[in-house]
């Protein structure tokens, strides 16, 4: 018997806004009921925060300090990580659905997702307008701006909008273009309304208006864009109503934005303007299991302006009135200020502060604000270390006692629940050639499989526990990582058994965790059209999978480790750096945006790279993966064979380097680093240097081709999507009394 803690409630975070990242901590901080388990959805792994983002742009923030980044923040609140976006919700179904999942069942949510840009129908302005949100396609192409401003004499750009967020822009992007261009930049401001700020008080109107002459910012009030249209040398020209024209670099549309439209679908409660309308407890007035917080949602006793500080306000009420909800106790009001302070950023030095009708300018200001925008961040910046074992709290002190053996199989309604929603998202299977005779379709006590007369068959398996949060992403570089073996033999995957373990919870609960991986798995199968055929399921403390895998191969196409000659030239598919990054992330470490560039690389196939190295006379091949690329490579070598390795020619994942730096290391790297003894004229303070011990999970192949085909071979797999293949080094003859490997760099 095992004590552990079931899960039988999945809470979901659509969004990761202000108040889902203050919730968030607050959870790391002091917890939920036990019992709950906690999700959060998001497609940006890095948060913008609006208090920073003018100073960012201006200069004077750089990304990280003006980011919020989610990735070690969930790992603190032991909140799974989903990236993805949230496209419907089915409230009778209680259905969660995104672009790139299969539908996630959710038992409570909560939503933060923001506002969307408004429905543009000025004429040209889709084309050629660059909207404000949502903010990374801003930053991307302010970015993309400055960079061709190097050569530049002059900038001038265009802001439609002339309230808060087009003020804070103007004022901020004239600063940096005047660190590049000098006085020749130029800024115009397009704005329907009478006054700059449309809702603050007259005095910081007139301060702004004032401010804006000072600094020759062109003013156009009273003038409403009718039309964009392009213009000489990519310029962008700018029609009003009035007749004004004016011609700019860029047009940033910074107007009143809307609701998500699939809102409106979704059957929540909404308001005129599609959002979110929620009670005073910021439960929706449609459904008490749903929450809405932020600019998303609306308070129908008490309408607010959708700005920042209430979502930053609306963050400890919401964790109190989730404690309270998932206790079964009542919900406790929020009513927010009527009155807030708003400090304006000016970009030289200054700030307008503003509450009510008083305003007032001054330096000061911008440092007060500074101080809490950095209190404020340091909150997801700085975290209590991490100890072994886990708070005991009162919800959690009762267990439940679980068997091991065989009592701890997950029950056949949970099994086939799961596998016959999986299998639906895949009818194209029917379709496959089947050399599966007793399968799934009949389950029995083991597979059975027919096997081509001409071929030799091929296993392997391998299993680990999850490395990612979200299952489905799990199962698919668990499938890769395993099929990657036989694609290294030269050999054509046929079946799979799967070794499941389920973390204890609820049938229902446990039905969705496996729906989710397998799901996964057959999305990964499919493009080999690689057949399920059976496997175990058991249940455990933390979720893990692992496939035994049968394949075919011709007897004169086995590739194998032994066949390297000298003249043969080293092609690695894939980048490195998965085993330092995520031991970093294990210590919430690893920034969010490396980790999903990790992964990025570890659910491709190395299906089409086999391929493509057999198309180019392939001699040898391997897999990378915990041995280290050091490690696989020596499995290769024969006596007479030496390899000469380039470390600058490795490539290496974004983060890597940083968290060798930092010294985070895989568990098994000083193990790999045991090979060192074979290495001749090693570079050990090269930054590369440490990469070749880096154990990998589902990481590239190795192979080996004749090295008048290596460039050929290159361009080939870069055309397929391997664009991170190199050549890394070349077989030669081995020398007398010298070590194997020689490293250069």
């Amino acid at each position: 018997m095992q004590a552990t803690t079931s899960i039988h409630t999945d809470l979901f975070f659509v969004g990761g806004g202000h108040t889902h990242a203050i919730v968030l901590r607050k959870i790391g901080m002091n917890g939920l009921p036990a019992g709950v388990r906690l999700t959060l959805i998001t497609n940006l792994v890095d948060t913008p925060y609006s208090g920073m983002l003018p100073c960012h742009i201006s200069g004077l923030y750089d990304f990280d300090q003006s980011h919020i980044d989610l990735r070690p923040l969930t790992r603190f609140a032991n909140c799974r990580l989903i990236m993805d976006e949230v496209v419907d919700i089915d409230v009778n179904q209680q259905l969660i659905h995104c672009h790139h999942h299969p539908p996630m069942r959710y038992d409570a949510l909560s939503i933060d997702i923001g506002s969307t840009p408004g429905t543009v129908s000025v004429p040209g302005a889709k084309e050629y307008a660059i909207p404000a949100k949502p903010v990374p396609n801003l930053l991307r192409a302010w970015h993309h701006y400055l960079e061709g401003l190097d050569q530049a004499q002059s900038a001038t750009i265009g802001i439609v909008g002339g309230g808060v967020g087009g003020v804070e822009l103007a004022l901020n992007m004239q600063v940096r273009l005047q660190q590049v261009v000098g006085e020749a930049a130029n800024i115009h401001v397009f704005h329907r309304g009478a006054r700059l700020a449309t809702g603050r008080n007259r005095t910081t109107q007139r301060q702004l208006a004032k401010i804006f002459r000072d600094r020759n910012i062109h003013t156009h009030l009273s003038e409403s864009v009718c039309a964009l249209e392009p213009a000489t040398a990519g310029a962008v020209q700018v029609h009003c109503e009035s007749g004004l024209k004016v011609s700019c670099d860029r047009v940033f549309w910074v107007t009143s934005a809307s609701a998500a439209p699939w809102l409106a679908r979704t059957g929540l409660s909404t308001d005129k303007d599609g959002f979110i309308l929620v009670q005073d407890t910021l439960q929706t007035l449609s459904h008490s299991n749903i929450f809405a917080v932020g600019d998303v949602a609306t308070m129908a006793n008490h309408r607010r302006p959708k700005a920042g500080v209430f979502a930053v306000r609306q963050g400890p009420p919401l964790y109190n009135n989730l404690q309270r909800y998932f206790s079964g106790k009542s919900l406790k009001p929020f009513k927010p200020q009527r009155q807030f302070l708003n400090i304006i950023d000016l970009g030289m030095g200054g700030a307008i502060a503003s509450r009510g009708r008083w305003s007032a300018e001054s330096i000061w200001f911008r440092r007060w604000k500074h101080q809490i925008d950095g209190k404020f961040m340091a909150l997801f910046d700085q975290f209590p270390p991490m100890v072994s074992g886990s708070k005991m709290t009162p919800e959690s002190a009762t267990m439940t006692l679980h068997c091991a053996g065989c009592g701890s199989k997950v029950s056949s309604s949970v099994l086939s629940r799961a596998l016959n929603r999986a299998r639906a998202e895949f009818p194209e299977m029917e379709h496959w050639s089947n050399p599966v005779k007793v399968g799934l379709d009949a389950p029995d006590d083991a597979a059975v499989v027919a096997m081509p007369a001409d071929k030799l068959a091929v296993q392997t398996v391998d299993q680990f526990r999850a490395i990612v949060d979200d299952p489905y992403t799990f199962a698919q570089i668990c499938v890769n990582h395993c099929l990657s073996d036989l694609f290294a033999m030269g050999a054509t995957p046929q079946t799979v058994l799967a070794l499941a373990t389920l973390p204890y919870g609820t049938d229902t609960l446990q039905t969705e965790t496996l729906y989710q991986l397998m799901a996964g798995t057959y999305q990964a199968l499919a493009p080999a059209q690689t057949w399920l055929v059976g496997g175990h399921t058991t249940e455990g403390p933390e979720l893990s999978l692992g496939f035994a895998c049968n394949g075919w191969v011709a007897a004169d196409q086995i590739l194998t480790k032994q066949n390297l000659r000298p003249g043969l030239g080293l092609i690695l598919t894939k980048p490195l750096g998965t085993g330092v990054l995520f031991a970093a992330d294990m210590q919430r470490a690893a920034k969010g945006r490396w980790i999903e560039a990790a992964v990025a690389t570890m659910v491709q196939s190395n299906q089409m790279a086999a391929t493509c190295f057999q198309k180019h006379g392939v001699v040898a091949c391997t897999d990378v993966t915990g041995f280290g690329l050091l490690g696989h490579l020596h499995e290769m070598l024969r006596p007479e064979v030496a390899i000469d390795l380039n470390l600058d020619a490795l490539p290496v994942l974004p983060g890597a380097h940083t968290c060798f730096e930092a010294g985070y290391l895989s568990s098994l790297q000083k193990r790999n680093q045991q090979i060192e003894q074979h290495l001749h004229n090693p570079h050990p303070h090269h930054s590369n240097y440490p990469l070749l011990f880096d154990p990998q999970t589902s990481g590239g192949l190795v192979a080996a081709i004749p090295q008048n085909r290596v460039n050929d071979c290159l361009s080939a797999l870069k055309t397929q999507g391997y664009s991170h293949s190199r050549h890394i080094g070349n077989v030669v003859p081995a020398v007398e009394g010298q070590a194997p490997f020689t490293i250069r760099g």
